[in-house]
């Protein structure tokens, strides 16, 4: 019993230890989506985006509500767990995702913390109880079911709606005359599209329902009053857009980025808190209360904010930068980027982009100057600024709409379908490094599947050996877990030189480079 006790006094010890690396490298991969649609416009520098993402961040995790779910949707059967098996899930799944977190974010590549939390979790309960029994696959099924739609629908949906604007607003949205007559109803949308997603996703004090009761008793009803609300906001914004002239043409969608960013950075530290730190909470709770009092834990809003804070620290590392510049050359508007894939997406790559994404004679002739596009100080414009607010409103609308079905879904993979989408949509991958570009699509979503194999496979077995050798389990997994670090951090940064190392020619590759958030030139084509 003695030593059941100080097993469990260790284990939860390390899972507070744990959570702390959890939120950094949340942080560093997660939350570095946040800022890509903005940057990648070149509305900001990185610096600022994630100044201004990490505000919000940190304000969303402190007024988060502070009961949390600690027993992560029900992925297993609590009553088949004793509490030695419970503290061995839940460090087993800090000690695999910090490590898979760190590799993917080292190389540049988005991954869901949501996903391979559930399928980490999943996989602990399987390792320690060895039977599939333990695990509620319909409530797994369900949540691998949501991920690929909100996919689908996110991927649809921008397609559609970005071909739609280009209809009003070419490849050129600083144009003050299409954006005076024509940007008041589309910046319009956008921002009801993001309205919405912090009503549903972001202010926990409002309930949709009791909202959808409001709009009946006033006689419109939500659809009506989003409509009279859309021509509201579109008149308001015409108005505005006389009187100050063309250059409130110019920043107009400018605003609706920075609004984007601020309203998924709030919902995203609202409700994202809980997958950096449920498992230590739960920890926490068994060794306080044992295994049956229950699945939610109160939070001090200190607590709260210190998540918060420490997301927000990892927004600012290397890691962070290397997977938000990735994510913004896969579909940049320019010809030449600079990226990874291996052998046989490239293929892959080719053939999609050659058979599917082959601009005509008149496409081509936009492409051309829009490759071509920089702003004042020399820095490539990935995107202009109505595409990335396309981004912005398009992943927060399938996100509330998801959330308002009560349907987990991943904001990365929403995210980045988006991205994808509109630049199809656009036609980035029609020429220059159009097989680069489709390759490493298909790479980072091959990644995707592998990081939830590998999340289920690996925690199981290191849940198993910390459960079996409880103490000399955990120094065990410790180790290899200090080791793989080492390595991908190594093994990483060879990859960075191989691939994005600025080369000697300083002068000739001027126009190329640009500065991330600690100073350092590095060159994105």
């Amino acid at each position: 019993m003695d030593i059941g006790i100080s097993f469990i006094q260790i284990a939860v010890a390390l899972s507070l230890i744990f959570m702390i690396l959890a939120c950094i490298e949340v942080g560093s991969n997660d939350a570095a989506n946040l800022v890509n649609a903005v940057f990648g416009a070149r509305v900001l520098s990185r610096k600022r985006a994630v100044f201004i993402a990490g505000i919000f961040v940190v304000l969303g995790a402190t007024f988060a509500s502070p009961v949390m779910d600690t027993i992560r949707r029900e992925i297993f059967d609590i009553h088949m767990m004793s509490d030695v098996y419970l503290v061995s899930i839940f460090l087993s799944s800090y000690l695999v995702n910090t490590l898979l977190l760190y590799a993917y974010s080292a190389y540049g590549i988005p991954v869901s913390t949501t996903a391979t939390l559930v399928f980490s979790i999943a996989g602990g309960a399987y390792g320690v109880t060895g039977t599939l029994e333990s695990i509620q696959w319909q409530k797994l099924q369900s949540i691998i079911t949501a991920i690929f739609i909100s996919i689908f629908f996110s991927s649809f949906a921008s397609f559609l709606i970005q071909k739609f604007f280009r209809k009003f607003i070419s490849h050129g949205s600083q144009d003050p005359k299409k954006i005076a007559v024509h940007g008041p109803w589309i910046s319009s949308l956008i921002i009801m599209g993001l309205l919405w997603y912090m009503l549903i996703k972001g202010m926990n004090l409002i309930n949709p329902d009791d909202f959808a009761s409001w709009c009946r008793e006033i006689g419109l009803g939500e659809f009506g009053f989003m409509l009279v609300l859309w021509l509201a906001l579109s008149a308001f914004i015409g108005f505005s857009l006389f009187i100050l002239g063309e250059k409130a043409c110019k920043y107009l969608f400018h605003v609706t980025c920075l609004l984007g960013v601020a309203c998924m950075s709030f919902a995203f530290g609202q409700n994202d808190l809980a997958n950096c730190a449920s498992p230590g909470v739960a920890s926490l709770l068994v060794y306080l209360k044992g295994v049956e009092s229950g699945s939610s834990f109160q939070i001090p809003m200190w607590g709260l904010f210190a998540c918060g804070f420490l997301i927000f620290l990892g927004m600012r590392t290397k890691r962070a930068q290397r997977v938000t510049r990735a994510e913004v050359n896969t579909a940049s508007q320019h010809s030449k980027v600079k990226l990874y894939a291996p052998r046989w997406c490239l293929v892959l790559g080719k053939f999609i982009s050659q058979n599917m994404a082959s601009p005509s004679k008149k496409q081509s002739k936009k492409l051309k100057s829009l490759t071509s596009k920089r702003n004042d100080r020399g820095k490539k414009i990935h995107y202009d600024t109505l595409r990335a607010s396309v981004i912005l409103s398009v992943s927060a609308s399938v996100i509330a709409f998801a959330s308002s079905l009560g349907l987990p879904i991943s904001t990365t993979y929403v995210s980045f379908a988006s991205v994808i989408s509109t630049g199809w949509a656009d036609k980035v991958f029609a020429k220059g490094s159009s097989e680069l570009k489709v390759g490493r699509s298909i790479w980072v979503i091959s990644c995707w599947f592998i990081a939830a194999i590998l999340a289920a496979l690996i925690t199981a077995l290191v849940a198993m050996i910390i459960s079996k050798w409880m103490t000399w389990g955990i120094s065990l997994i410790l180790l290899i877990n200090y080791v793989l670090r080492r390595f991908f951090k190594n093994a990483s940064d060879e990859h960075e030189k191989l691939y994005h190392q600025k080369k000697k020619k300083i002068k000739q590759l001027k126009e190329e480079e640009f500065e991330d958030d600690q100073g350092e030139d590095i060159y994105d084509d």
